[in-house]
């Protein structure tokens, strides 16, 4: 049953193969589209939070730690 299989060779037509190709390209470029539109969407709304107060207090509340002996300023 398998050695029929295995023996026909598979013939595509260059026209087929273009058509697949071409499906496969929308498909990714609908993917591609989407991610950049989530890019945007994140982008705006990361800009949104970070107008907002619970930022700005830890901007004034900031501590240098780098003067620690593991940072070699002894």
């Amino acid at each position: 049953m398998y050695n029929n299989l295995l023996s026909k060779p598979l013939v595509v037509s260059i026209t087929q193969l273009t058509m697949i190709l071409i499906v496969v390209a929308s498909i990714f470029l609908v993917f591609i589209l989407i991610a950049v539109f989530k890019m945007y969407k994140l982008k705006s709304e990361n800009k949104k939070l970070m107008e907002t107060n619970a930022f700005k207090d830890i901007d004034e509340s900031y501590k240098d730690f780098t003067g620690g002996h593991l940072y070699g300023d002894n």
